[in-house]
């Protein structure tokens, strides 16, 4: 296991590269080229500089998140070879840097859904949150709008402006797009690109939905175990993996996570290991990485990762805001690293347990 820290760019970012090297344990970092367009070539010349940046800073680049997919691939549009096709070069591109994981999402217009930014807990921090009630009655453009004044002045990932931009115009193009056709078109998806993954030894890593069932009457697929086994099974390559984000599964109390961990033996290439506290049926919010701060029990859910003999990165996740830090929602500086220490700490004591 090596831990690692997401990191947005240092146009985009509060957090320098130089900090996330104090933090103790961390040796990597997971980023993307935060200015390119989802179907956009990625220039040799733009990964080139990226990592080099990384590097200099003592830390190297252990996964990408994400090279984004194009809406015209999710709907099976018949443009969709071209933006492959783009997919397919950036990802040589990345292979010839010797970058070797790429985690992405296939979720239909929002990469996450949250209806408050920035929720009071008891200790006085803010956090990420989820109220199903909220979310029924909100139209999405002025959820964009409302969410925006939570964001500390930052763009948030997945909801940026010239996307909302074209909320009505996406809904549309999703239309006739059931589970079935999504699950076809991220086959064909998976199929086209898994000759160069095995020529670059990428693992890909699909994200899950977050949260973890249809919002907005959109549909969502990576949900759940039953799910993931299909897609394992739809294209039976090692190099098609997870994405183990705990957070994200979490959000389904339904969903066992250290029995999808250990039922996903061998296909897990990257966990996001972070806690949720449920406090109703439809309304959960982001919790501190320690277990008796949230619903998840974290000893339990890195066991499994120890169990199944998973060797790759882990990051913290959506830490809460705390220290009167101003920052990307759930994305900063404090919060995580304690995150990263605490799991840290976890794998420690489980290692030793088994030696």
């Amino acid at each position: 296991m090596e831990m690692t820290f997401r990191w947005f760019g240092s146009k985009s970012d509060s957090v320098t590269l130089k900090q996330i090297r104090q933090i103790p344990g961390v040796t990597g970092v997971i980023t993307t080229l935060y200015e390119t367009a989802p179907g956009e070539l990625w220039s040799a010349e733009a990964i080139g500089a990226l990592k080099d940046e990384v590097t200099a800073s003592g830390l190297h680049i252990s996964g990408i998140e994400s090279v984004n997919i194009h809406d015209s691939i999710k709907i099976g549009s018949p443009d969709r070879d071209m933006y492959i096709d783009n997919y397919i070069k950036t990802l040589e591109r990345l292979g010839q840097e010797g970058i070797r994981l790429v985690c992405y999402n296939f979720m239909p217009v929002f990469d996450w859904t949250r209806s408050e930014l920035a929720r009071v807990r008891p200790d006085g921090s803010t956090v990420l949150a989820y109220r199903q009630e909220d979310i029924d009655r909100a139209d999405p453009s002025a959820m964009f709008d409302s969410l925006s004044e939570e964001s500390n002045g930052f763009v948030l990932p997945g909801w940026e402006p010239e996307r909302m931009a074209r909320v009505k115009e996406l809904f549309a193009m999703y239309a006739d797009v059931d589970e079935e056709k999504l699950f076809l078109n991220l086959k064909y998806f998976l199929e086209a690109i898994m000759p160069v993954c095995d020529q670059y030894d990428i693992n890909m890593a699909i994200h899950p939905d977050d949260p973890a069932w249809s919002v907005f009457g959109l549909p969502r697929i990576i949900t759940s175990l039953p799910n993931l086994q299909r897609l394992m099974k739809m294209v039976d390559n090692p190099h098609n993996g997870v994405t183990f984000c705990a957070g994200s599964y979490g959000s389904n109390p339904d969903n066992d996570l250290p029995g999808m961990i250990r039922a996903l033996k061998g296909r897990i290439h990257f966990a996001h290991v972070r806690n949720l506290r449920h406090n109703c049926p439809g309304d959960f919010e982001e919790a501190a990485h320690l277990s008796s701060d949230g619903s998840f029990d974290m000893y339990e859910i890195m066991k499994a990762l120890y169990e199944i003999g998973f060797q790759g990165p882990v990051r913290p996740d959506h830490g809460r805001m705390i220290w009167n830090e101003a920052a990307m929602p759930g994305y900063g500086l404090y919060d995580r690293a304690l995150g990263a220490a605490y799991l840290n700490g976890l794998w420690e004591a489980i290692l030793k347990a088994n030696s």
